[in-house]
């Protein structure tokens, strides 16, 4: 859930913070009190697009962070395939809008916009005063009813998608085999010589790695071998090199042995150090035999080095690579050695790919019209209970002409408002505050089938009064049972569901005007009650009347 929002310098706010709770969170204020500022400053924080004006006047930056609790596992999941990862189960976006640029964060690391906004799908919804207009769009009426089928819909969408993949891969292939006699013999002639290049180099696995080693041990060798031989001469070779003094002092111990108990462990120690230095000489003077090589073999090396080289910048990377171009190359030719074998067999492979994908999409469209038999009855419920006692719901299939990597569907959501009168598009129906009480019915139904824990509505009471008002109300506090509901509203119905009841103040002052915000305890969530139902004069009866709108809400609540 949305756990706290800090935002800094922006429009009117120089800086507030407000901590949100679990349940139905209800912002109210007077009009022009900065209710859309609150909103706005949440979207900036998601990947809102914003204006230089947005920044508050005389500061140099302004900043929105958003820190959410996640407890569904779920979600985490979710998160951890966008690399997010929950810090003490927090998380935290943030954004620094500065005049020409803007800097993201999550969790204190700098973040691409697009992945910020990846972030935010799965964290937060936000219905804003317009959004119900995205419901009179066919597309987004598929994409509803695929949310409400579930992990399900997304096994066959997988399925349709990689069926149709491969449905499109055989159908460019045959398109891409419409040659002339003369087409396929230019290119058959350019890939034999392709082929023969390569076969001919016979490069061996790792070849360049190894030439590679190789040519640089040649190329520092004289050097290498000057330092080996010079530290082999002070060691074993001249006079007084280190094992001919050994040797001396060993003989001048064993003299003293006799004498002396001592005088022959150490002795014993020269020995073992002779050993030692022994051994190590005949190392070294392997390890600079090896560096031993003819220009003859230098030539040749850094010749095949060149050539592998050559290969690389025509066929590939690595030989790896080169071999793997070569074998595709092969494969090739045997197709157009026998061309007329080669499309008769593709154009079988294109008709079963075909026969693949219609069995998915058969298998998706099923599964979407059996879950759309119990979204257009639960959209239809749902909407009697906000107040459309007449009303019908149905969710129309067609199919469209081609496929598609979503299969074939074309879904459109149909209603009537009012009895005798056919279901209709929504478009041809709906106004937009029927439209509104629409999108929440759905937003109801679809709240237990995702995982977003949090769903910020603004004034999606816009065009409601009355007993339809009361009806929203107590539709939002039937999903705040089960999300955090963040909503920004003008009825007195609605505030007086809330769980937690905030206000957004302007205050006036000499130099300059701001917006905050403060939660309200119970008292002052009547009073606040009292002057939206009130306006201007506020009387003991509409006092009243706001004390038993909140006694009316909490018994709805408890039921």
């Amino acid at each position: 859930m949305l756990q706290s929002v800090h935002v800094k310098n922006l429009a009117l706010i120089e800086e507030i913070e407000v901590d949100f709770k679990e349940g139905l969170n209800i912002l109210t204020g007077e009009t022009g009190a900065g209710k859309s500022i609150i909103l706005g400053s949440v979207n900036l924080a998601l990947g809102g697009r914003y204006t230089k004006d947005i920044i508050r006047q005389g500061a140099d930056y302004g900043l929105v962070e958003l820190t959410f609790f996640v407890e569904n596992e779920r979600l985490r999941e979710r998160l951890r395939a966008l690399d997010i990862y929950p810090e003490d189960g927090m998380v935290t976006l943030s954004r620094r809008l500065m005049e020409k640029r803007s800097v993201s964060r999550i969790n204190g690391e700098t973040v691409t916009m697009a992945l910020l906004k990846e972030a935010a799908l799965a964290l937060i919804d936000i219905h804003g005063q317009h959004e119900h207009q995205s419901l009179l769009y066919k597309k987004n009426h598929l994409e509803i009813v695929d949310i409400f089928s579930g992990d399900t819909a997304k096994e066959c969408k997988a399925g349709v998608k990689a069926a149709y993949s491969e449905y499109q891969k055989c159908r460019k292939e045959l398109e891409e085999t419409g040659m002339d006699e003369a087409q396929r013999a230019k290119e058959l002639s350019f890939l034999q010589f392709e082929v023969s290049e390569i076969t001919k180099a016979d490069l061996q696995p790792k070849e360049d790695e190894d030439l590679e080693s190789q040519y640089q041990r040649m190329v520092n060798g004289k050097r290498i071998a000057e330092s080996a031989a010079e530290a082999y001469s002070y060691t074993s070779e001249r006079d007084m090199s280190a094992s001919e003094n050994l040797s001396r002092a060993i003989r001048a111990m064993s003299e003293i042995t006799e004498y002396d108990e001592a005088a022959g462990v150490l002795c014993g120690q020269l020995e073992e150090i002779d050993n030692l230095l022994n051994d190590f000489n005949r190392e070294l003077s392997d390890y600079n035999k090896s560096f031993e090589f003819s220009e003859e073999d230098f030539y040749e090396t850094e010749n095949r080095l060149n050539e592998l080289n050559r290969l690389k910048v025509k066929y590939g990377n690595s030989i790896d690579e080169i071999l793997t171009y070569c074998e595709q190359q092969e494969e090739r030719i045997e197709k157009l050695m026998d061309y007329e074998s080669y499309i008769e067999e593709l154009n079988k492979k294109c008709d079963k790919a075909k026969k693949n994908l219609d069995t998915h999409t058969k298998k998706l469209t099923k599964l979407r019209k059996e879950q759309a038999k119990f979204l257009e009855k639960a959209i239809e419920d749902g909407l009697k209970e906000l107040n459309f006692p007449d009303v019908k719901f149905k969710i129309q299939f067609g199919e469209l002409k081609a496929f598609t990597s979503n299969g074939k569907d074309d879904i459109e959501f149909l209603i009537s408002l009012n009895p005798g009168q056919p279901v209709l598009p929504l478009a041809n129906v709906a106004s937009g505050g029927e439209l509104s009480r629409i999108m929440l019915a759905i937003k109801t139904v679809m709240a237990d089938r995702d995982d977003i824990e949090t769903l910020i509505f603004d004034e999606i009471d816009v065009g409601i009064s009355g007993r339809t008002a009361q009806k929203v109300s107590e539709k939002m506090a039937v999903i705040g049972k089960g999300h955090q509901v963040i909503c920004i509203t003008h009825l007195a119905q609605i505030a007086a569901m809330a769980d937690h009841h905030f206000v957004i103040e302007k205050t006036v002052g000499k130099m300059d005007t701001r917006t905050d915000i403060r939660p309200l305890d119970e008292e002052e969530s009547v009073k606040e009650l009292s002057r939206i139902l009130g306006g201007a004069r506020i009387t003991d009866t509409v006092v009243q009347n706001a004390k038993e709108m909140k006694e009316l809400a909490k018994q709805i609540k408890m039921n």
